[in-house]
């Protein structure tokens, strides 16, 4: 198994064509430094950014506007044992059962441990979450919780509200000439020295003067928050900028990528027909949390007697029990039934949803909703250590983007927002103890072809995803993937071409570079275990399958994977 395992392909599965690489150091039209580069203005990267003020000058690059990310969609909320029934014990175990055995304990009880905290300092800057009558902070519960420890805004609206408080925070700041930001800047990879240190990022900003065209951000450190992968998939709950960036550009720079073939599929979102493409409406696990439960077509509670937890299993669970039953029924969604909660609470404590749905002719108040699972969360990503420090010296991962080992084979809900907050502190400490040692030379050519994908192949990428390895998968469906994948062809530009790419091209190149990862990973785990379902391997098995697939390119541009036994707790 370890020799199949570590054979080399060419990275995109097609012999003689490589990953586009990194910038030449001569080529960018202008260059601006700074002593960190953090990439992404989600909760990972603002807090990131905010506290590696201490560290040094710090330049907060992201790719559309700053409010633009994954963050801001969070409907559920934030995890952390707050309540006085509650501890990180609890926590912990809560979400080494959602991991279904590959997560990292240490860094799970890292998270549980320090979430709390994290979470009330977060408040302390003005995050306005939701309060109980004697002014503490209210709790509520979503799937695989043995306890009420969701901490909410605005009813459904908590990722918003923590963007809102971190963006003021950052706003208030912006006199600060220790912080500098660029909006519409994309990244299109990390740049490394000779040594192989990171040294910055290659960026194509939108807009005129020194700051639009193709430049670089030079750096000491390069803090990775890019986000999710999500738009490698035709349906998702992820934003239009979800094109797996960082992923791409840390396997470009040799770092190692973990964990990727699970992916979580959420299985409430708004089934708005066959045809629906791109971003989706999450139905948040917080309304099952209140009390919503699920019906079959023909309306049987199809979640009682698959789990004890019937609705509030986790996510995996929920999105098997729905995808069977549709299966059983020979329907596209099932529904879900808020009805006998009062109309006067769902519009109360969900008014996000229940406006989204409205919009599509549905009151979650009075109707049955349609749902069924999407692509929602990736839970493994650029592998990282507890400070969050990928392979690639001076370059950190937090955020959706990183593999800290808290989530393992499912991510327990609610805890994505929390894992941002704790590593993107974690980081900023690293940063402040080691910054002032980091000396990276000039950026380098790590070589290989600058031919990049063309933009238009990116609906066939998504269909290839979705059909290939999405929330049920097999030996032959991933075989058909990895051969479509194999016959995209590319733009005619060469390295030695004046044409800019557009970002378009950049981002379709990203998305087929997840894409060949992530179904050789699934191809390879013959097993079915959280996010990664197999069809022909049924059954979790420990024995051959308690261990992790890492993935790295090399110098020539090819795709090694390794089998890594998972590492008992001491």
């Amino acid at each position: 198994m370890t020799d199949h395992v570590r054979g080399g392909v060419g990275f995109f599965g097609v012999t003689g064509l490589r990953v586009a690489r990194q910038l030449p150091a001569e080529q960018p039209g202008w260059t601006v430094s700074a002593d960190v580069v953090v990439v992404g203005s989600g909760i990972a990267g603002l807090t990131a950014a905010l506290e590696a003020r201490k560290a040094g000058r710090v330049l907060l690059v992201t790719k559309t506007r700053l409010s633009d990310s994954a963050t801001a969609w969070a409907q559920g909320g934030i995890a952390a044992a707050l309540g006085p029934e509650d501890s990180p014990d609890q926590h912990l175990q809560d979400t080494l059962v959602a991991g279904v055995g590959l997560c990292d304990e240490a860094a799970v009880r890292t998270l549980v441990t320090e979430g709390p905290r994290r979470v009330r300092e977060l408040a302390a800057l003005g995050a306005e979450f939701e309060r109980t009558a004697d002014g503490a902070i209210a709790l509520t519960r979503e799937g695989g919780h043995g306890q009420d420890r969701i901490a909410h805004s605005g009813g459904d609206a908590t990722g918003k509200e923590i963007s809102r408080a971190l963006l003021d925070a950052l706003h208030a700041v912006r006199e600060d000439p220790a912080i500098d930001v660029y909006e519409h800047a994309l990244m299109t990879d990390v740049l490394t020295d000779a040594s192989g240190r990171a040294c910055g990022v290659g960026l194509h900003v939108l807009g005129e003067g020194r700051r639009g065209g193709i430049g670089a951000a030079l750096g000491r450190a390069v803090v990775l928050a890019t986000g999710g992968l999500g738009q490698v998939y035709a349906s998702t709950t992820n934003p239009s900028v979800a094109t797996g960036d960082g992923v791409a550009a840390a396997l470009r720079a040799g770092a190692e990528v973990a964990d990727l073939e699970f992916v979580q599929f959420h299985p409430t979102v708004l089934w708005l027909g066959r045809s629906a493409k791109g971003q989706q409406p999450l139905i948040s696990e917080a309304l099952r949390g209140e009390g919503a439960v699920l019906r079959d077509v023909e309306g049987r509670r199809f979640m009682l007697g698959r789990h004890d937890l019937a609705e509030l299993a986790p996510r995996d669970v929920v999105a098997k029990g729905v995808v069977t039953a549709m299966a059983e029924t020979g329907a596209e969604h099932v529904w879900l039934d808020a009805r006998h909660l009062g109309a006067s609470f769902v519009e109360e404590r969900f008014p996000t949803i229940v406006a989204r749905c409205r919009s599509f002719g549905i009151d979650p108040a009075r109707d049955l909703v349609p749902v069924a699972p999407a692509q929602h969360y990736a839970s493994g990503g650029v592998r990282t250590d507890w400070r969050g420090r990928t392979t690639v010296p001076g370059l950190y991962a937090c955020g959706e983007v990183s593999c800290t080992g808290v989530h393992g084979a499912n991510r327990l809900a609610s805890n994505s927002l929390l894992e941002g907050l704790v590593w993107g502190h974690r980081i900023a400490a690293d940063l402040v103890e080691t910054l002032a040692d980091a000396h990276p030379g000039d950026p380098v050519d790590r070589g290989g072809s600058q031919v990049l994908l063309d933009a238009d192949a990116r609906p066939f990428i998504q269909s290839a995803m979705t059909t290939g390895a999405g929330v049920v998968r097999s030996e032959s469906s991933l075989t058909t993937l990895a051969a479509r994948l194999a016959t995209l062809t590319t733009l005619a530009d060469g390295p030695d071409s004046t044409v800019v790419p557009a970002p378009d091209s950049w981002e379709t190149t990203n998305l087929h570079a997840v894409a060949v990862t992530l179904g050789r990973h699934a191809a390879i785990r013959e097993e079915t275990r959280g996010g990664h379902w197999r069809a022909d391997f049924p059954e979790r098995d420990d024995e051959r399958w308690r261990a992790h697939l890492v993935s790295v390119v090399d110098a020539d541009g090819v795709l090694t994977t390794r089998y890594e036994p998972m590492k008992e707790s001491a």
